[in-house]
């Protein structure tokens, strides 16, 4: 299957991976965002998904084949994500309705929150065990994870297209101004260490340190949802994807610093959070930007340690299965160390960090 693609949050660290990936794979791509950036082969689609009306009008003779849900907005609180990124998932799938030819398959990111709980009350209660499974159910709490499936769910009994639901775990790749990017926030907490001569501190809990985990690069995850798309056993089927390697933090901490040219600090069992850690280093970012000729001083553009935070500290060990998709004939595979080394060299290279 080729024909044109819509890549909705096309800016975003998974939007921008999976548009460079149909571009290779020679379809014909849009990219919607409300701030599209410039990316080879991607025709820029602004809109708001809040507005109705204006993404009705931007979505206006389009005509895509396949659609690619790789956005959402942080809201206050789990009952606002909800009321937003539902509005927004509707919003979009209404406005393609009104297309001349109606998209065959729409593919929607989630995420680990699908099994681990919204953010308010993330890794904790009774949880499903480890490692996740697509099978498992919801669980008993308000999630806007889940609002998003059920729009499309209801969409796609209404206009007759499949769907499939992608679930990574932590996301690494490029992107400025993503609301949750661990490498690259691992990447400028590095770079303030070595600079500074702080310490550099494992910020989690001594679950994640000790414990086996994974992670989705962002190239993986954009081949995953173009299988999808192209796999008829796949349609209307929820996917885990991960990179297909296990790893700990104990290990991969070492890597990292290594990288950059630090010492690992000892880890003494305590959680030291990145937000607190980074909370006065803007000016310090700004500086050092300045001095070395980065392109993005801004530090809030770039680290997100308010989700690292989230991520490194639960309270529990994350593993995810993906006999699923192994099963259906999903084989990639990729390194995790490898997948971090890949994204801090292409940091550098785009003057992103020194």
């Amino acid at each position: 299957m080729h024909g044109t693609a819509l890549v909705v949050g096309a800016s975003g660290i998974v939007g921008s991976a999976t548009a460079a990936l149909l571009v290779k794979e020679g379809w014909t791509v849009k990219g919607l965002a409300r701030r599209p950036t410039q990316q080879p082969g991607v025709e820029p689609v602004i809109a708001d998904l809040q507005d109705a009306e204006a993404t009705a009008t931007a979505l206006a003779g389009l005509n895509p084949s396949a659609v690619f849900i790789t956005t959402w907005l942080r809201q206050e609180c789990e009952a606002e994500n909800i009321r937003v990124n539902g509005a927004m998932i509707r919003n979009l799938l209404n406005g393609l309705r009104e297309t001349a030819t109606p998209a065959r398959h729409v593919a929607l990111v989630t995420g680990l929150k699908h099994y681990l709980g919204p953010f308010e009350a993330y890794g904790k209660g009774a949880l499903p065990q480890t490692p996740f499974r697509e099978e498992q159910g919801r669980l008993d709490v308000e999630n806007f994870y889940y609002a998003q499936e059920d729009e499309v769910f209801a969409a796609a009994a209404r206009d007759g297209f499949r769907w499939s639901v992608h679930r990574p775990h932590t996301v690494i790749g490029k992107a400025v101004g993503n609301a949750m990017n661990m490498g690259t926030t691992l990447a400028v907490y590095a770079t303030l260490c070595r600079e500074t001569g702080r310490p550099f501190r494992f910020p989690g809990s001594a679950a994640q340190w000790d414990g086996l985990t994974d992670m989705t690069d962002a190239g993986m995850l954009a081949q995953h949802l173009l299988w999808a798309t192209q796999t008829p056993a796949a349609a209307n089927q929820a996917f885990n994807i991960v990179n297909g390697d296990v790893f700990r933090w104990s290990w991969m901490w070492g890597q990292i610093a290594a990288w950059f040219g630090l010492d690992p600090a000892p880890f003494d069992g305590s959680v030291q959070p990145l937000e607190q850690q980074m909370a006065q280093d803007a000016p310090l970012w700004r500086a050092i930007a300045e001095r070395e000729g980065l392109v993005e001083p801004d530090l809030n553009r770039l680290a997100s340690p308010w989700h690292t935070d989230a991520d490194l500290g639960r309270p529990i060990e994350v593993v995810t299965d993906m006999s699923k998709s192994r099963r259906m004939g999903f084989l990639a595979y990729q390194p995790s160390d490898d997948a971090f080394v890949a994204l801090f060299e292409r940091l550098r290279a785009d003057r992103l960090i020194p």
